[in-house]
């Protein structure tokens, strides 16, 4: 029922109206309900997909648990939920759905080679820089990776991913700054080699 409306949802996004108003109306009649989840969905469905891509290895996955978020957002607003944060509460149900699939199949994060990088006509060493920097987050503990990605690919809050993965702020911070710590660490030679070339 939901899933064929998000697929065909296309239009601006309406600013006026806050994602937990958005979310309140998934209550009310169908026709309000489902215009107010058309909202929702054009306002984070390129990061969720983003977001399902990266965990899943897999852009067809990531498509079908970005269809699924938004099924089970739109069940979850039916029973009238009180939420605080909104883009915390979507990346969740996100997450908690890749999470069982990476279980289920015993899938890690994408290959390298399966990255689809945002570059036009950037120069070769900028493209090479990208391409290690994809390869350093692989070998990442698995909850750095994670709490990097929502930071630098996501945009969340620190509150925010504290809420998604069920830790507290100061845990997401001290990951976060692993990360990046280790992420230097892995890149240090190949920047020491590109400084030293210019």
């Amino acid at each position: 029922m939901a899933t064929g409306m998000i697929r065909r949802a296309q239009g601006a996004v309406d600013d006026s109206v806050t994602d937990l108003e958005l979310f309140a109306r998934l209550s009310r009649d169908e026709t309000v309900a489902r215009d107010a989840l058309s909202q929702l969905y054009r306002r984070y469905a390129q990061r969720i997909f983003t977001y399902c891509r990266k965990v899943t290895g897999d852009s067809i996955v990531a498509e079908d648990m970005l269809q699924e978020t938004f099924v089970r957002l739109f069940e979850s607003g039916k029973r009238s939920r009180d939420l605080d944060n909104f883009p915390a509460y979507l990346m969740t149900i996100a997450r908690n759905l890749c999470l069982t699939y990476r279980t289920r199949n015993q899938r890690a994060f994408v290959p390298v080679e399966d990255f689809h990088l945002t570059v036009r006509d950037v120069p070769y060493e900028q493209k090479e820089l990208l391409q290690l920097i994809h390869a350093a987050l692989e070998l990442l503990p698995e909850d750095y990776r994670e709490a990097f990605v929502l930071r630098e690919y996501n945009g969340l809050s620190y509150l925010e991913i504290a809420d998604v993965i069920g830790q507290s702020i100061d845990v997401v911070k001290v990951r976060i700054f692993r990360a990046k710590k280790k992420l230097r660490d892995i890149l240090a030679p190949y920047l020491h080699d590109l400084n030293s070339t210019t």
